[in-house]
């Protein structure tokens, strides 16, 4: 149901990773090969569901040391990061899928006239080619990823660039997301907060982060928009 907060937005943004593609199955893929090549243990996809959404150099870090905040010998990880980011260009997209709901959901956001755009910490040479073969990167009028700015989410930056280049008020603002980090950059930016269930957040209740909202599905932010709308 709407929260007492939400309104008909301006303009919407979404996160990639966890939000609307389980790239889960591609990244440790990945993972476990880049492990190999250095004669390590791979970690599994289990391990690898809890290391993602801050980037693959992140991602290789965490990997390293089995740790989510832990930082691997500098001299091991300038041999790893390289060997990941040429496994991940080769495999960017095989495995990874939509989550149920995600298509229907930003076709019916699309034809209620919704401008649409992407905010990832993914490389953007990862980011444009992952949309394209999912088929969903024209439904986006800007896609920002993690190195087209300076900073990138947790930080507010990405979605005030979006909010500027949309002309919408981040108070009218729609950021939809898996993690905390998305919860973070929304509030940071004025924007309103809606998350989804079954993302990454590292293993913990999205709801503990305390977003607008929370939904199983992208397919179910329409109506609530449309119920938000009614009671504005």
């Amino acid at each position: 149901m709407a929260g007492p907060d939400l309104v008909r937005p301006e303009m919407i943004l979404i996160d990639l990773d966890g939000t609307l593609v389980d790239s889960v199955p591609d990244l440790a893929y990945c993972v476990d090969e880049m492990m190999k090549h250095l004669g390590l243990p791979p970690r599994g996809e289990a391990a690898v569901r809890n290391w993602v959404g801050n980037g693959v150099e992140r991602l290789v870090r965490r990997a390293l040391t089995g740790e989510l905040d832990g930082e691997p010998d500098e001299e091991l990880f300038q041999r790893a990061y390289p060997v990941f980011l040429e496994l991940y260009a080769e495999n960017t997209s095989r495995r990874s899928r939509l989550y149920p709901g995600v298509r229907e959901g930003l076709e019916a956001l699309r034809a209620r006239g919704y401008p649409l755009g992407c905010v990832t910490n993914k490389a953007m040479q990862f980011t444009d080619p992952l949309l394209a073969d999912l088929g969903i990167r024209d439904f986006f009028g800007i896609v920002i990823a993690g190195d087209t700015l300076p900073r990138k989410k947790p930080d507010p930056l990405p979605l005030m660039h979006a909010s500027e280049f949309f002309g919408s008020r981040p108070c009218a603002s729609l950021m939809v997301g898996d993690s905390v980090s998305d919860v973070k950059a929304a509030r940071a930016a004025g924007f309103r907060v809606v998350c989804v269930s079954y993302g990454y957040n590292h293993g913990r209740d999205i709801r503990e982060a305390r977003p607008d909202v929370v939904i199983d599905s992208l397919a179910e932010l329409p109506p609530l928009l449309d119920a938000a709308g009614a009671v504005a």
